[in-house]
């Protein structure tokens, strides 16, 4: 995995910020997807770095701690449950990244994408299918934005214990779709998706 971070754009021009950019949360069926922005420091690297979801839980915790201690520069952001049902899964995704890299601390140059586009952005950006196992920075972003989706689901666990999002996260499992069908749709599920929209149509919302 590269650590392409940084690089100088010239003898008196300054460093040259890249970052990377991933997203949490575009299959579960509730809550907001998430993405995160990261510049990593190639002079305080960071060992352990890769697909989040190849980590367990209290490994990505940790490594998010690091991240934001030693990134040159992080950000989170998200769009919601209702803003996925008005512009689609994929646009939400695209808005919640782009949002990430416009909230960094310190502007990039260039941005790394997770996957196969890119959002529309006012920097190049390049897009990395498999990215997080490829670029530290997306791996890094992967790491926050998946962390931080978690500890909002807890919270909606604690609202509405009734589904279980501590366990699944929100994903459409059989238990999901089970307590999904006996108390109806709650105000964070994804409306546009069909097991919440079939479940609605049938009058089964809060």
């Amino acid at each position: 995995m590269t650590a392409n971070t940084t690089e100088s754009a010239g003898l008196n021009a300054g460093p040259f910020y890249i970052c990377g950019a991933d997203e949490a949360g575009r299959g579960p069926i509730a809550g907001p997807v998430v993405a995160a922005a990261v510049i990593l420091d190639p002079e305080n690297p960071i060992t352990g770095i890769t697909d989040s979801k190849k980590l367990s839980e209290k490994k990505r915790a940790a490594l998010s701690i690091e991240i934001k201690e030693k990134a040159l520069a992080w950000a989170i952001a998200q769009c919601d449950a209702d803003e996925i049902d008005d512009i689609n899964i994929l646009q939400a995704s695209m808005l919640a990244m782009k949002r990430a890299i416009e909230s960094l601390p310190i502007a990039a140059h260039k941005a790394l994408i997770d996957g196969n586009r890119v959002p529309k952005l006012a920097i190049p950006a390049e897009a990395i299918i498999k990215g997080d196992l490829k670029e530290a920075c997306i791996g890094a972003a992967s790491i926050l934005a998946k962390v931080e989706r978690d500890r909002q689901m807890l919270e909606w666990h604690d609202r509405y214990p009734e589904y279980n999002f501590a366990q699944h996260k929100a994903y459409g499992t059989a238990a999901h779709l089970e307590a999904l069908q006996k108390h109806g749709a709650s105000p964070i599920h994804r409306k546009s998706f069909k097991p919440v929209r079939d479940v609605i149509e049938a009058g089964q919302q809060r």
